[in-house]
C-alpha cells in the first residue's frame, strides 16, 4: 500500500486534480453567467429555454469542489513540513470555506430554480455567495499560495508574482466586474500546467533513489 500512497502525494496527483478543477468550476460559471440576465434585466426571471444550463451548472459544482480538495491537499504535501504555519493556517481555513461557500450558493441556487415563482432575494442571496464571498476566500486562497510557493521556491517567481495579482484583484474586484471569476479557475489551471510540466521531468523516487 506505500507506494500507491506515495503516488497520491505526487505533484502530478496535485497538477491533474487542479486541472478537473479548473475545468469544471470554468464551465459552471460559463453556464451561470449566461443563463444569468445582467444589466438591466438583472431583476428578470431566467429565461425558461435557458434553465437547463443553470441545472448543468449545479451538478457540476459538487464534482468541482471534490476536485478542489484533491487539488489542496495534494499541494499541501508537495511543500512538505517546511511550510509557515501561519501562511499555512490560511492557505487551509480559506480553502474549506471557499468549498463551503460554494456548495452554500449552490445549494441556494436549487432552491431558486426549483421555486414556481423564484423569488428576487433567493437569487441575490446566492449570487451574493458566489460572487462576492467564495471569491473573495478565494482571492485569500491564492495569496496564501503564492506566498508559500514563493518562500519555499516551488513556484518561480513570475507565477508567484502572477498569483499575488489575480489574488488582489479578486479582493478588489469582488462582484462589482463581471466574468471576474473566471480569474480563479484561470490561475488554478496555469499552477496545474506548471505543475505537470515540472513533473515530467521529475524520475519517480522508488525507480531512481530518493529525491
Amino acid at each position: 500500500m506505500e507506494p500507491t500512497t506515495d503516488r497520491l502525494k505526487t505533484p502530478r496527483a496535485a497538477g491533474m486534480a487542479g486541472v478537473g478543477f479548473a475545468l469544471l468550476l470554468g464551465a459552471a460559471i460559463v453556464l451561470m453567467r449566461i443563463a444569468t440576465p445582467t444589466g438591466d434585466a438583472a431583476d428578470a426571471p431566467i429565461d425558461p429555454d435557458k434553465r437547463w444550463a443553470v441545472q448543468v451548472a449545479l451538478e457540476i459544482v459538487p464534482f468541482a469542489g471534490i476536485f478542489f480538495l484533491w487539488f489542496m491537499g495534494a499541494l499541501r504535501a508537495h511543500t512538505g513540513e517546511a511550510e509557515d504555519r501561519f501562511v499555512a493556517t490560511v492557505f487551509l481555513g480559506s480553502g474549506f470555506v471557499f468549498v463551503a461557500t460554494l456548495f452554500a450558493a449552490a445549494a441556494a441556487a436549487g432552491t431558486v430554480l426549483n421555486e414556481s415563482a423564484p423569488s428576487d432575494f433567493g437569487r441575490h442571496y446566492a449570487y451574493t455567495l458566489l460572487a462576492t464571498y467564495a471569491m473573495r476566500m478565494a482571492a485569500v486562497f491564492v495569496l496564501a499560495t503564492s506566498t508559500i510557493g514563493r518562500l519555499l521556491g516551488v513556484f518561480p517567481r513570475p507565477l508567484a508574482l502572477l498569483g499575488t495579482v489575480v489574488g488582489l484583484v479578486l479582493i478588489v474586484v469582488g462582484s462589482g466586474v463581471p466574468w471576474s471569476e473566471l480569474l480563479f479557475p484561470a490561475w488554478a489551471l496555469i499552477i496545474s500546467v506548471h505543475i505537470l510540466r515540472a513533473r515530467r521531468g521529475t524520475p519517480p523516487a522508488g525507480r531512481s533513489g530518493p529525491p
